[in-house]
């Protein structure tokens, strides 16, 4: 169960207060993996923050029964003086996960060979994007954050990876930012569109693209 009591969150942009989330309150279903659409702007990657809890509310508050991951592809949690692998060490003693099963698994999952234990300043965007949506996929969490993730490496890569998100989110929630609407279709089952500071739940993922594709044109 996941959430939202008159939740609010602003930033103050070239001296003005700009509001991104406005007295949400709303209960997300569970067992689903829900679309987070809205326009550049509208505050997904933030709301996504304040799930996680790497970003403090203004007001309000997020109430949670389980765990939650970071949000992925955004790689917030990881440190850049270290190596992939001293992240991932880090990472399993955070969540309190055996360490050196989560270790094999990224390491085999991630394919970045001697990579792995090198600085995470060094790694491209690409081997970046993977090793963190592998940490990710190599711990348990009753909700997922995905954030511009899924389409990362080449087709065999993107192949598995779709195929360890699938068996994550089977008994799990996922809640995933895309701008790929080919994506979107594939995993998702229902959605949801941030417009105003507000959410506007959608049953049918069809609907809801339509929908935030006419906003986007219009």
């Amino acid at each position: 169960m996941l959430r939202f009591e008159n939740l609010t969150k602003s930033f103050r942009v070239l001296g003005r207060r700009h509001t991104v989330i406005d007295r949400l309150s709303f209960t997300l279903p569970t067992g689903q993996t829900l679309a987070l659409l809205g326009r550049n702007g509208a505050g997904k990657s933030t709301l996504l923050g304040l799930i996680a809890g790497t970003i403090r509310p203004d007001s309000g508050r997020i109430v949670s029964d389980g765990s939650i991951s970071w949000p992925v592809g955004l790689g917030g949690a990881f440190h850049p003086e270290l190596t992939g692998a001293q992240n991932v060490r880090f990472l399993a003693r955070v969540y309190g996960v055996e360490t050196e099963s989560l270790m094999a698994f990224v390491a085999d999952f991630s394919e970045l060979g001697q990579q792995f234990h090198m600085p995470l300043r060094s790694y491209s965007t690409g081997m970046r994007s993977r090793l963190v949506f592998g940490a990710a996929m190599g711990i348990r969490f009753d909700t997922y954050l995905v954030d511009e993730v899924t389409s990362v490496g080449d087709a065999a890569f993107r192949r598995k990876s779709r195929a360890v998100f699938r068996h994550r989110v089977a008994n799990a929630t996922a809640i995933m930012v895309s701008h790929n609407m080919r994506d979107i279709r594939d995993y998702c089952d229902t959605a949801l569109i941030l417009e105003d500071g507000r959410l506007t739940y959608f049953e049918d993922i069809e609907a809801a693209i339509h929908q935030h594709e006419a906003r986007l044109s219009a």
